[in-house]
C-alpha cells in the first residue's frame, strides 16, 4: 500500500525562502530518504515551489474550468513537499512518518500522511473508500 507523507506549507515556504545550503535539514532529509530507498519503500520525494508559481483549475456547474493563478492565501492548507512510500501496512507507514525530519526548524509545521487509493479500492463492493 502506498502512502504520501505531505509537508504542509507555511509562510516561509510560500515566500519561496529556502534554508541556507549548510542547514542540517538537507542532510537530515537526504539521510531519511536514503534510508527509505535502502529499505525499498521510497517511490518519490520532492519539494514544491510556492503557489505563486502555480495555478488551480476551478470546475463549477459543468462549465469549462476557470484558471486561478497563485499565490493562494490559506498557507496551512497548501503542500510544500511530499515523500511517496510503498509499505506493507498502515503501521509501517506510521513508523516511517514518525521518523520524518521536522521540515521547518524553529517554526511550527505539520506533516500529514494520506493513503493512496489502489485499484482494489475500486472493485465491486468496495466503493466508498478504504
Amino acid at each position: 500500500m502506498r502512502f504520501m507523507i505531505i509537508v504542509l506549507a507555511n509562510a516561509t515556504s510560500e515566500a519561496g525562502v529556502l534554508p541556507p545550503l549548510d542547514d542540517p535539514i538537507f542532510a537530515d532529509m537526504e539521510a531519511f530518504h536514503t534510508e527509505l530507498a535502502q529499505a525499498g519503500v521510497l517511490l518519490d520525494a520532492n519539494g514544491l515551489k510556492p503557489t505563486s508559481a502555480g495555478w488551480r483549475l476551478r470546475y463549477e456547474d459543468g462549465a469549462k474550468p476557470r484558471v486561478l493563478d497563485g499565490p493562494f492565501a490559506e498557507t496551512k492548507e497548501l503542500i510544500a513537499g511530499y515523500t511517496l512510500i510503498q509499505v506493507r501496512s498502515r503501521e509501517e507507514a506510521m513508523e516511517w512518518s514518525r521518523r520524518f525530519p521536522a521540515p521547518f526548524r524553529g517554526q511550527a509545521c505539520e506533516v500529514e500522511v494520506r493513503q493512496l487509493y489502489e485499484p482494489e479500492d475500486f472493485e465491486a463492493g468496495t466503493q466508498g473508500g478504504p
